[in-house]
């Protein structure tokens, strides 16, 4: 079993709060994160429809059986155990990591939890593997294209299973639609939805524009708003906001829109193969992609605040990413696999018009060694997920 990091982090809220949900896109490995973190506690799914109607029928009664608690699957499917879970927590001494929550419903899950359990739950927001997990399985290779157009969800990496990654994306997304979104919609937009999706594939990594993806579709511009925060929720895109600094009213004010999982986002560009990535107008936005959600899961395992943003100004003049981490720093994201001091420039400008000396310079490449020449650390693709 592949080591995740977030294993920590989940002892960690589980040593603080009576109740842990664990929410993240569908396929992420939430529910074996729970149960090989708490091997000894029962396991309860509620999509066994008896084991549901049971707890539906007295869900108080049903959480009182558990006396050590339980790590409960798909607990959006029994609304009643939210109210019975704060009950149970009122009325009894706190005992911290007692009941574990998953669900592959993140809209119905967390909106539960949020209502019922305030002040007494925390959440782990658990993405797919990122490089430093499947490295220290031995599973990473030396192709970064190769690992960059597979993407990073936990059953394509399963020595076990030999799923063809078209084939896999495909049931993914139809999976998705059905079981997600199709409650959130006209149930009539569905195939206007997927179509969606694809034009958003092809905005990743660029600023937002509703306008131009409604105009792709036929849609307002205030239902691709509503659409987007369905994508944004269940963990599919997400966006990195403007650098707020004083640099002057010139920066833009708008988001840049990125998908989560760079294998889901060359399937739904059509790029069936990493020789077609290799050779598409999307290569840059793909490996770019890449890079900012390794970035975003590292500090999500950690159970921390992404805090990432870009910069851009109304001359083109941008930086990829602003990392305001422990130390803050200027990253720019290329494709090249050498360490060339171009690569640099804009990080460098950047840094002269902070003007301010604790503001670091990086460059993530796609060469095999991370190094650091006249003050800027050239990132290794195989440590953009350990980058601090």
């Amino acid at each position: 079993m592949i080591h995740r990091n977030a294993r920590e982090t989940l002892v960690r809220l589980c040593n603080q709060f009576p109740v842990v949900g664990i929410t993240g896109p569908r396929q992420s490995g939430k529910t074996t994160l729970a149960t090989s973190v708490f091997p000894g506690k029962r396991y309860i799914t509620f999509d066994d429809m008896a084991m549901r109607e049971l707890a539906a029928s007295n869900a108080f009664d049903f959480l009182m059986a558990f006396p050590d608690g339980a790590i409960l699957d798909e607990a959006q499917k029994v609304p009643e155990i939210f109210d019975a879970l704060k009950l149970l927590v009122d009325r009894n001494k706190w005992e911290p990591g007692k009941f574990i929550l998953t669900g592959s419903s993140q809209f119905k899950l967390k909106k539960n939890m949020s209502d019922s359990m305030a002040g007494r739950a925390a959440y782990l927001n658990l993405m797919p593997f990122s490089i430093p997990e499947i490295a220290d399985a031995d599973l990473c290779g030396n192709d970064a294209y190769r690992l960059i157009h597979m993407g990073m969800y936990p059953p394509l990496h399963d020595p076990e299973k030999h799923f063809i990654p078209y084939d896999w994306f495909e049931s993914y997304i139809d999976t998705y639609l059905e079981r997600d979104v199709q409650e959130l919609i006209n149930p009539g937009n569905l195939s206007v939805f997927r179509k969606f999706i694809q034009v958003c594939a092809i905005h990743s990594g660029q600023l937002l524009s509703m306008e131009s993806i409604a105009g792709s579709i036929g849609v307002s511009a205030p239902t691709i708003k509503s659409w987007l925060s369905i994508l944004e929720r269940s963990f599919i895109i997400h966006f990195l906001t403007p650098d707020s600094n004083n640099l002057g009213k010139s920066v833009v004010k708008t988001p840049k829109l990125y998908f989560m999982d760079s294998g889901l986002l060359c399937h739904l560009l059509r790029l069936e193969t990493k020789e077609e990535l290799l050779l598409s107008r999307y290569k840059g936005a793909v490996v770019e992609t890449f890079a900012v959600s390794e970035m975003m899961k590292q500090r999500m395992n950690q159970g921390k605040k992404p805090n990432l943003t870009f910069y851009r100004d109304n001359h083109g003049f941008e930086v990829d990413t602003i990392a305001d981490w422990k130390h803050t720093f200027a990253i720019e994201i290329k494709s090249s696999n050498a360490p060339e001091k171009k690569l640099s420039a804009n990080t460098r400008k950047y840094l002269e018009l902070r003007n301010n000396d604790e503001i670091r310079s990086a460059v993530f490449y796609l060469g095999d060694m991370t190094m650091t020449i006249n003050g800027t650390t050239y990132i290794s693709w195989k440590d953009w997920g350990s980058f601090a």
